[in-house]
């Protein structure tokens, strides 16, 4: 466990599936506790209707709470599937007023709707990171740079990232490219293709993950993307993990691999691997919608916004 910190207030909060797996979430909550901070439920955290927490109203309802609560954070207990189906109503306006006012609100995966969303509506910036349960509420310890990150994040400290790009990703030539940041999982991503909740972001650095995807599949995603014109007003195109998925017979030697040589070769961005984002253990913090650096020299590879100009309570 990492020492304790300034005590935050989290909120959290179900938009998306409903949480199955209470334990994990619980321990979640524990753990979050055991570093200090307070930690308040959404009274519709455990809500159900058919595979959502909650039916669209009730989904809606938490999310203005959320915005409402003036917590430091605003944390998803799971991604899954359920925002899109919310966009066209949600509470924009008190989301940036509650983003304005110091609350930062953070999830991935089905999240990715909301981010980008509120991106594209009110030009906010919220964090790609942990989910209580998968993150928080792992058995045993959960990840110590995830944690790390979560509290930068926290603390306001976090000012960027740094990986190491695979052996033959290794740059001859420094890489520096500034954009705004945006992105997340990419079958979200290719959903909001042609919808008014796409950002219109020119000179972007686009970072994308997904999770129980085929190669073949997240090849046919970046397609929408990169016929819908959004790939190619991107400054770089950052690919995070590609987890969970199981090579079958027919591939015939068709693999991640193939699918990035591929992207390359349809793009003049540089594309960029290795990002440790995803649904992984080890997960940093990522601001969508803020203006950042992403530079690269040898293996070395870094995004850094810097201290984020930030309203506070």
């Amino acid at each position: 466990m990492l020492p304790p910190v300034t005590k935050k207030r989290i909120y959290l909060f179900s938009p998306s599936s409903a949480v199955r797996n209470k334990a994990a979430v619980r321990r979640g909550i524990a753990r979050l506790k055991a570093l200090g901070h307070e930690v308040e439920l959404d009274p519709a955290v455990f809500a159900t209707h058919m595979r959502f927490a909650g039916d669209d109203d009730t989904r809606l309802a938490a999310i203005e709470r959320a915005a409402a609560s003036g917590a430091d954070i605003a944390l998803i207990t799971r991604g899954g599937y359920g925002l899109t189906r919310l966009l066209p109503r949600l509470p924009y306006k008190a989301i940036a007023r509650a983003i304005d006012h110091g609350t930062e609100f953070v999830g991935l995966s089905d999240f990715t709707a909301f981010q980008n969303a509120v991106l594209a509506e009110t030009g906010r910036t919220t964090w790609s990171g942990p989910a209580v349960g998968e993150d928080f509420g792992v058995e045993g310890e959960p990840d110590e740079i995830m944690q790390a990150c979560f509290e930068d994040l926290v603390e306001g400290q976090g000012e960027g990232s740094g990986w190491r790009l695979p052996a033959a990703e290794g740059r001859e030539a420094p890489l520096q490219e500034k954009g705004v940041l945006w992105g997340g999982n990419l079958a979200i991503v290719a959903a909001l293709a042609g919808t008014p909740w796409m950002p219109k972001i020119k000179g972007g650095i686009l970072f994308l993950e997904d999770v129980s995807e085929h190669p073949y599949r997240i090849e046919r995603m970046l397609t929408q993307l990169l016929y819908a014109g959004v790939l190619e007003r991107q400054k770089a195109i950052v690919l995070g993990h590609f987890t969970n998925w199981v090579p079958v017979p027919h591939d015939k030697g068709f693999k991640l691999k193939s699918v990035v040589d591929w992207l390359r070769n349809e793009v003049k961005a540089p594309v960029l691997t290795g990002l440790p984002f995803g649904h992984v253990p080890t997960k940093v913090c990522l601001p969508v919608g803020a203006k950042v650096t992403l530079a690269a020299e040898g293996r070395d590879a870094f995004l850094i916004w810097g201290h984020l100009h930030r309203h506070h309570h």
